[in-house]
């Protein structure tokens, strides 16, 4: 096969892409099955203060109720009632709740940060599919005290081999995008009650009226109990918009939308070389070129305020994973993922945007940019362009990502990705790119099995041997079994230099399967089951080079908390010696150990919570104990705080060595709009402690002034070295042009 040519398989892909619309009428097709909620237009918009009960608009409008529980009684109607309206005009969409609770003085409220995790508190949540897909949506959500949460998710929120209930960003699941919109609750004897107002330019959706996929759900903490409006099984989350209900008759606007949101920043540093200060400017402009395709520029970026990095100490071969946590990336990020880091040590990405703007971890001046992202002709296309500065010897890039996709029926989809790296100014060596070539997609089989599949190669100068890679994987999830296999390979020369690789020149096998049971009657188990899990790593030449399996089992209690237990075998085969954590040479080699792995955690919903994780056993020919306790205390929904301390103790035959990691991360919640966060980290591994401390003062769309600290300071012979200390002050502010 030419270099240049795209997997064979990429052909037929780009047909099934292309596809008569018979298969995308499919999509909004509705289910006879599913609840149906009517939506009413309104002739003035309703005030927005959290009082449902006493708006007489909201009497007219048509409502939700019969909410089912999942947990702790799944199928069980839910124990206290719930009904929820939707309206609209012209410019916004109106969602009011009433959550009526006949115990109202025992309403939990836990945290008053955006997007904080709602399972630990009463609080209600809401998916809208806006065009009919059944895989990809919004959501939005808030608690007692009347914070804003919402996200964007794809593929029904999964990522990485599975789902879970969990309320932070997953594959997905994008919790870290914000857009503007208003939320304000009420409580009193009859329970509690919100109201939202979202702007339709706040979303994404098709042209004309269209039945939208929709489904709620409610948290009452005090019964750790889930309801939702269309039932799902107990496996899937809210994100499982295939089994939604219905929103009909909506009538969205054909509007135009252009943002633009300036910044100015000051900063200042005082460290060992010396002491500098700086100012600058940049713009974001975001342009919705229809109701469904948003363009996106940014001039100057930069994330002065994004949170520190959490440390980690690397005691294996392998590249460590940091996520993404800036803004202008994670927007409609789930578009552009394609690969998979679903088991141990596996993990591929052809598209990582870290690796724009940063190298090894300091970030490089982003001058530019450009993403085009959303839904044209029943395809989600995204297109990305964006171009680093020179930054002393490390010379300039730019980025090119395109991604094509389409869904269909049951839970099905396919696209296509090419991403490209291209050295620019005069820095740069002749010839200096890297490119990826990629195919995926997914069949849904059923009710509770899908495959996904992906391909790729890359083209790097220099490097003409194995330049593939291909990842394949199954799993089956209902109410009582869960399984998955999976398949990859990855050549020598497999380069996705703008991805992440975690290891090379590699065939891999994985799989796990559990089984859950659930008693009868209202014990203190909610759940418990065995599980079996293996995962293992040839090179080409059939030498096995890392192999991981356990058998164990875990039991959930119905106040929330968790206990999980497990024994099995760690292999490595080590062709060559390499360095662990920078202290101890490990040679070449073969090592069978084994060992253990405890996991428990309290009830997360009390103020004040433990989770726990210990490890022991054989480590490369000697022993290794690892406790990782984290302490949670929270005072009432303003105080949040996380104390956390990671032990090693590794005692091999060429050496003995202990680490420390200690993370204490706190934020303080003046409102919902006014916060004060720290996070300090200690690592003894490189003698130093970290700070960063952040204020902010929000407005709409987590953007305001933000007060940024941050301090190095490095432990040396004699103590205390010479601090790196930093102060960065930045104010961005969004202007709707059209509005």
């Amino acid at each position: 096969m030419p270099r240049h040519h795209l997997p064979r398989g990429a052909v037929a892909l780009i047909a099934l892409l292309a596809a008569g619309n018979g298969i995308a009428a499919a999509q909004v097709e509705t289910r006879s099955d599913r609840p149906r909620l009517q939506a009413m237009r309104l002739a003035q918009a309703p005030v927005i203060d959290g009082d449902v009960l006493g708006e007489e608009l909201w009497l007219d409008v048509d409502f939700g109720t019969g909410f089912q529980q999942v947990e702790p009684f799944e199928g069980e109607p839910a124990s206290e009632r719930t009904e929820v309206r939707i309206a609209f005009d012209d410019d916004a969409l109106y969602i009011a709740v009433i959550c009526f609770d006949r115990d109202a003085s025992s309403l939990a409220i836990s945290d008053s940060r955006r997007d904080a995790r709602l399972q630990d508190e009463d609080s209600f949540r809401v998916v809208l599919d806006t065009f009919g897909d059944r895989q990809n949506g919004f959501v939005f959500g808030t608690n007692v005290g009347g914070i804003q949460y919402d996200g964007q998710f794809t593929n029904q929120g999964r990522g990485g081999g599975g789902s879970s209930r969990s309320s932070f960003s997953s594959g997905g699941a994008n919790l870290d995008w914000d857009t503007s919109w208003t939320v304000r609750t009420m409580s009193g004897e009859y329970g509690w009650s919100a109201e939202m107002a979202i702007p339709f330019r706040s979303l994404r959706y098709g042209s004309g009226r269209a039945v939208w996929g929709l489904n709620f759900e409610r948290n009452i903490r005090r019964k750790n109990e889930t309801a939702f409006w269309a039932h799902l099984g107990r496996q899937h989350d809210l994100f499982r918009v295939s089994e939604a209900g219905h929103l009909a008759g909506v009538e969205p606007p054909r509007q135009r939308n252009l943002q633009l949101t300036p910044y100015v920043l000051s900063s200042a540093r005082d460290y060992v070389e010396g002491s500098t200060d700086d100012s600058d400017v940049g713009m974001d402009l975001k342009y919705g070129v229809t109701p469904s395709l948003t363009l996106d520029l940014t001039v100057n970026t930069d994330f002065a305020q994004v949170e520190a990095d959490d440390q980690q100490i690397n005691l294996d071969r392998f590249s460590l994973f940091f996520p993404e946590k800036r803004p202008f990336f994670l927007e409609n990020s789930g578009l552009f993922r394609v690969g998979g880091r679903s088991s141990f040590r596996g993990g591929t990405e052809l598209f990582f945007s870290r690796r724009i703007g940063l190298s090894g971890g300091m970030p490089v001046p982003i001058l530019g940019g450009a993403r085009l992202s959303g839904r044209a002709g029943g395809f989600n296309v995204g297109f990305l362009n964006m171009q680093t500065d020179d930054l002393g010897d490390i010379h300039g890039n730019n980025f090119t990502v395109a991604r094509v996709g389409r869904e269909y029926r049951n839970r099905s989809r396919a696209g296509v990705l090419v991403v490209n790296r291209q050295g620019t100014g005069s820095l740069a060596p002749e010839g200096d790119r890297n490119r990826t070539y990629a195919v995926d997609g997914q069949i849904g089989i059923g009710q509770f099995t899908d495959v996904s599949g992906w391909a790729a190669r890359t083209e790097t100068p220099g490097l003409t041997g194995r330049d593939h890679g291909f990842g394949l994987d199954g799993g089956y999830s209902s109410p009582f079994w869960r399984w998955r296999l999976g398949y990859a390979e990855i050549g020598e020369d497999f380069n996705p230099e703008v991805g992440f690789l975690s290891r090379s020149g590699y065939r891999q096998f994985n799989g796990y399967i559990r089984r859950r049971f659930r008693p009868a009657g209202e014990g203190r188990v909610k759940e418990f089951g065995p599980r079996v899990f293996y995962d293992g790593f040839w090179n080409f030449d059939g030498y096995q080079e890392t192999q991981r399996y356990s058998v164990g089992g875990e039991v959930e209690f119905r106040n929330g908390a968790q206990i999980s237990l497990s024994a099995g075998g760690r292999y490595e085969g080590l062709l060559e010696p390499f360095t662990l954590a920078g202290l101890v040479d490990v040679p070449a080699g073969e090592y069978d150990d084994h060992g253990f792995f405890l996991f428990m955690n309290t009830n997360r919903g009390r103020a004040v919570s433990l989770f726990t994780r210990v490890q022991g056993g054989g480590f490369f020919g000697g022993n290794q104990l690892v406790l990782d306790p984290s302490l949670s205390i929270r005072l009432g929904d303003f105080l949040t705080s996380e104390l956390s301390w990671s032990y090693n103790d590794i005692d091999l035959p060429m050496g003995a060595f202990r680490t420390h990691l200690g993370r204490l991360r706190v934020t303080y919640a003046f409102s919902t709009s006014l916060l004060l966060q720290a996070l300090i980290q200690y690592n003894d591994l490189t003698h130093s402690v970290n700070t960063n401390v952040r204020f902010s003062w929000l407005n709409e769309a987590n953007r305001g002034l933000f007060v940024v600290y941050n301090e190095i300071s490095e432990f040396g012979v004699l103590g205390l070295d010479t601090p790196d200390r930093s102060l960065a002050v930045k104010y961005n502010r969004t202007f709707d042009v059209f509005r």
